[in-house]
């Protein structure tokens, strides 16, 4: 029903993804190469054609929207009292820091992660404390070291945990039970869990996610959860997210420093844009997750039949693949570098995700099967050179 199969140039868009040479093949930064849905075009297009832009905030289609998503999709329900709009998930992950915690306080995440956390973190003059995941070498699985996670929450600078839910880069989806463990520490040592819920949607096989705000009500009084639709929409440009906190005066504290920041005011096309997402765009969503999987099921076996010298770590959510190179480096960006420079193919270098890192590549797969095909071709070709070479 969908196009997931069309080649659509966007060298010379502003793209960011995309500003690269002539010869390069971007397969990097987490944005996807597939039209946006022609529900969501159409709402926009409506909004444009009104041809009135004043101040606007949203009101309650926009929440009666992320909620109807939410028990549609995952089954569980958001109070609409618990809700707020930002204008991202990382400008609310920032804030949250700014407002909750204090200066030359610890804000634990845990490594290998998302490597815009520790921006929001240390620009803000906080300290990262990571409470690294165990990888398993044999199993390549990564697992929670819960007594290290312990440890470290109850350091009395420790006052905030940002949690990936799903896990990126590793593309783990965290059980019901694991999360409930978390909290449950969190709680014990008084620190408030912050849930970067941002590739929930992306669950392309066995389990669905379980969001935060769906844990037993004793579980939420400390939590700030953040979504948005613009991982699973391709939609990032549209800078539109919801807050999501359960207690009220946790909620007044983050919500003003939503207003102070300047940070809840939307753009012309977020509230439209979100609101036809949620309640038009599902059947899209359904396709494009088949599509991930897909291509996420071709990489493993081409790896695994071409490529013996890396793993594809095994992954159920996200649409990027996280890669163990520890066969052939330990040092992931000089691996990626090579390969840009002698193949053109452009992937993440692992050791910016912290823990180790190092010895992974991140590559993004949410693109039409004819280019990850040309990216594995260019993934092999520079591995076979890196051997040749090193």
């Amino acid at each position: 029903m969908y196009d997931f199969t069309s080649m659509i140039s966007r060298r010379n868009t502003d793209s960011v993804k995309w500003d690269v040479k002539p010869n390069e093949l971007p397969m990097w930064v987490a944005d996807m190469d597939f039209k946006v849905a022609p529900e969501i075009l159409d709402a926009m297009r409506q909004k444009v054609d009104f041809g009135i832009f004043g101040y606007e905030e949203p009101h309650t289609d926009y929440f009666d929207a992320v909620a109807h998503w939410y028990q549609t999709e995952h089954h569980a329900t958001i109070n609409r009292d618990w809700m707020f709009f930002s204008t991202g998930v990382v400008p609310t992950i920032s804030s949250a820091v700014r407002r909750v915690t204090n200066v030359g306080d610890n804000v634990l995440v845990q490594a290998p992660v998302y490597n815009i956390f520790y921006n929001s973190i240390v620009n803000n003059g906080r300290h990262v404390l990571s409470s690294d995941l165990v990888y398993d070498q044999k199993a390549h699985q990564y697992q929670i070291d819960w007594d290290d996670l312990d440890a470290k929450l109850a350091e009395p600078l420790t006052t905030m945990m940002i949690l990936c839910n799903p896990h990126n880069p590793i593309g783990k989806v965290w059980t019901k039970a694991e999360l409930i463990k978390i909290n449950q520490l969190c709680l014990k040592h008084s620190v408030t869990l912050l849930s970067d819920e941002i590739h929930g949607d992306l669950v392309f096989k066995g389990a669905d996610y379980t969001p935060v705000f769906s844990l037993p009500n004793e579980l939420l009084q400390n939590v700030i959860v953040c979504v948005s639709p613009s991982k699973t929409f391709n939609v990032a440009a549209l800078h539109a997210a919801t807050v999501i906190v359960p207690n009220e005066a946790l909620r007044s504290k983050v919500n003003r420093g939503i207003n102070t920041d300047e940070l809840g005011e939307p753009n012309l096309l977020a509230i439209p844009g979100t609101i036809a997402a949620y309640t038009k765009a599902g059947d899209w969503v359904h396709e494009l997750r088949n599509q991930i999987r897909a291509n996420y099921e071709m990489v493993v076996k081409f790896c695994q039949a071409n490529i013996h010298e890396i793993v594809v770590v095994p992954s159920t959510a996200t649409y990027l693949v996280w890669i163990d190179v520890s066969q052939l480096t330990d040092d992931s960006a000089k691996l990626a570098a090579f390969i840009r420079a002698q193949t053109g193919l452009y992937l993440s270098a692992g050791d910016v995700y912290g823990g180790d890192g190092n010895h992974f590549l991140r590559m993004n797969i949410a693109s039409p099967k004819t280019m990850v095909e040309d990216g594995l071709n260019q993934l092999q070709q520079g591995i076979k050179e890196f051997k040749a070479t090193n």
